[in-house]
């Protein structure tokens, strides 16, 4: 979905609020993984000063990651372009099921990322709710294809990358700018990067070192190293009485 799409037709509206009907529930129901898990628990032991997530499903909150920024938005929350009144995507949820009763019981194909597949003789007739308070357009509270990431969430990012040791990427191709470009600053600081990822991404001839592997062997991995240097270290300040 196009933002400028979304904005500008009511049918493409339509469209969208059609299949993230069907598909919200798979999304607010998925649970962290061991990757995620595993990047919370680097958080807890200090080594990872701020998570930065180009996901939208909130996952990584779930597993426990304190220092995280959405850098696409978040799924889980609905606003309205017009008077920015938020609302709970599962409170929007209801409201679409009230306003499609007939569409409420369908079931449709639904994809890995909660998308779903929808005929189109469901989607010319669906009903999309307006903001409660002022009858404004309501949008998914994330950055869509084509939309700019708010320029607070990018300085956060920018100001903690310039005071951390190195940038570590997991489980990204860095294909979009957004992400990208944070690869490109950590060159320009002097910064070493670390990419985890399975196949080619867009910041491979920039990183000092890059691991072709699955996210979850590659972190607890780590975590084991760095477990095992702790523990070391605390026997070799140990003094014998």
């Amino acid at each position: 979905m196009l933002h400028q799409e979304f904005i500008s037709s009511m049918a493409m509206r339509q469209r969208y609020w059609a299949r993230s009907m069907n598909g919200w529930p798979y999304v607010r129901d998925a649970r962290p993984n061991g990757a995620h898990l595993a990047l919370a628990e680097l958080e807890r032991l200090g080594h990872v000063s701020l998570l930065v997530t180009q996901n939208v499903d909130r996952l990584h909150q779930q597993a426990g990651s304190a220092a995280a920024v959405d850098l696409h938005g978040r799924l889980d929350r609905v606003s309205c372009r017009s008077c920015g009144t938020h609302l709970a995507r599962d409170e929007l949820q209801e409201e679409l099921k009230q306003a499609n009763p007939d569409y409420a019981s369908h079931r449709a194909e639904i994809r890995p990322d909660g998308d779903a597949e929808v005929e189109e003789r469901w989607v010319r007739h669906f009903q999309v709710p307006d903001c409660r308070v002022c009858g404004g357009m309501l949008m998914p509270d994330v950055v869509f294809f084509g939309g700019n990431v708010p320029a607070s969430r990018v300085a956060q990012v920018q100001q903690a990358l310039m005071g951390a040791d190195a940038l570590l990427v997991v489980g990204s191709s860095l294909t979009v700018w957004s992400g990208y470009r944070f690869c490109r600053q950590a060159g320009m600081l002097g910064k070493p990067l670390l990419i985890i990822n399975r196949g080619t991404t867009r910041a491979d001839n920039i990183a000092q070192l890059k691991l072709e592997m699955e996210a979850e062997p590659a972190l607890n991995g780590l975590l084991a190293g760095l477990r095992a240097q702790a523990e070391v270290t605390s026997n070799a300040l140990q003094v014998d009485p």
